[in-house]
């Protein structure tokens, strides 16, 4: 069975794959940040670099996905290839970040990528207002996400919204995490695997 995690940029993507791959015993695949050789770079300079990082977060995605079709477990995935194409690689071309020449490059990639992969079975999508993304990058506090602009994170929420309201390409959960802490509150996070449970077991009746 493959999970995925959806979510802007501090809604809490990795630390729920985290804690949901250790209560079902999924393997857990992350995204490629920490040894990511661009995030800083773009962060400082995103006209140079958006084409460049776009391309290593899809390829990367694309391994993932191979990855878990191999594996005879069941894996929970933090952030999908669709994310890296309809909200990432979409934002920053419609901000004019990416020409529309390398645009046009990016999508024949993707096009021709996403013919080997398939959507994962049940896709977790955290809705988060703004408040409570910059709190949680703010928390984490890496250097180069202080560059982060607020109007880029919201550019990012409404593409999100767009493309979650037109999701249909396999099974969504969506959790507002607005006032949730499931981190901290076991009982928030007890409500989520709740209905983790429910949607996974839906899958198999």
């Amino acid at each position: 069975m493959h999970v995925a995690i959806a979510g802007n940029i501090g809604s809490g993507k990795t630390t729920l794959a985290k804690k949901l791959g250790k209560q079902f015993q999924w393997d857990v695949l992350l995204e490629s940040v920490d040894d990511n050789p661009y995030l800083k770079d773009f962060y400082e300079d995103m006209t140079r670099w958006s084409f460049h990082l776009q391309v290593y977060f899809l390829n990367s995605r694309f391994n993932q996905v191979a990855k878990i079709r191999e594996s005879q477990k069941s894996t929970i995935q933090d952030r999908t290839i669709y994310e890296d194409c309809h909200i990432f690689a979409a934002n920053l071309y419609k901000s004019k970040f990416i020409s529309e020449r390398d645009y046009n490059n990016y999508l024949e990639l993707f096009n021709s990528m996403i013919k080997h992969t398939e959507a994962p079975d049940l896709l977790i999508y955290l809705k988060a207002d703004i408040p409570k993304l910059v709190a949680n990058i703010q928390k984490r506090g890496r250097d180069y996400e202080e560059l982060i602009r607020i109007e880029y994170l919201k550019n990012l929420n409404q593409h999100y919204e767009d493309w979650i309201a037109n999701y249909d390409i396999g099974k969504l959960l969506v959790i507002d995490v607005n006032d949730l802490d499931f981190v901290k509150n076991i009982e928030d996070f007890a409500s989520i695997v709740e209905k983790v449970n429910y949607e996974v077991n839906g899958l198999f009746s």
